[in-house]
């Protein structure tokens, strides 16, 4: 049977799986799962109007995604898919009780990263410097857009990280901690999903 399969499927007349069962939950607090629900219906909404302007304009669209570098986009997400394995050990880590590995780990994922936000800042410029911004075209209006959106997302990622290095030292809860570093890589992990689309997206002919 699938991992997924026996998350689904559990045997009530077993007591082992019924106590196992019974202290199932849901990672993190239940609210963070409705934003992050509600976050990416809103950048589905942007993807689908993305993909309309594009099957409507396709030449202005590939002659400007060519002046986009893929390499940039591609060392942007490997720094945000490494940084989420690093948060993921964290939270293996805080699960076992191990705080100070878990607080190691969280601030690795944030040095990592923060070579993300030196990219996209380097990127930006490079644009901007070459006449190029949010006014040049349609498809340059939804790269800024989108990309800045996604980024303000990362930093507020970034403050929620600093805070659970904080709450990994200060927070007397195991509990209490636990629901915090889970919360916080759920939604590092949707800025990592989102990021994962808006590459192939922007910067591949795909």
């Amino acid at each position: 049977m699938s991992a997924l399969g026996e998350l689904v499927h559990v045997d009530l007349t077993n007591p082992a799986l019924a106590r196992r069962s019974a202290h199932r939950r849901l990672a993190g607090e239940p609210g963070v799962w409705v934003f992050i629900g509600a976050d990416m219906a809103a950048f589905g909404l942007f993807f689908l109007i993305f993909t309309y302007g594009r099957a409507a304009h396709p030449a202005l669209y590939e002659q400007s995604r060519q002046a986009l570098n893929p390499t940039i986009g591609l060392l942007s997400t490997l720094f945000l898919i490494t940084s989420g394995w690093l948060v993921a050990l964290a939270v293996g880590a805080a699960r076992s009780g191990d705080r100070g590995p878990a607080r190691i780990l969280l601030v690795l994922a944030m040095l990592v990263g923060s070579g993300f936000a030196v990219n996209k800042i380097i990127e930006y410029s490079a644009k901007i410097s070459s006449g190029i911004t949010m006014l040049t075209n349609e498809f340059f209006t939804y790269y800024f857009i989108f990309t800045g959106i996604h980024f303000i997302h990362f930093l507020i990622g970034m403050v929620a990280l600093a805070a659970c290095v904080s709450k990994a030292r200060g927070e007397p809860s195991q509990a209490r901690f636990l629901t915090w570093i889970e919360s916080v890589a759920c939604y590092w992990h949707m800025v990592d999903l989102l990021w994962i689309v808006l590459f192939p997206m922007l910067y591949l002919q795909l």
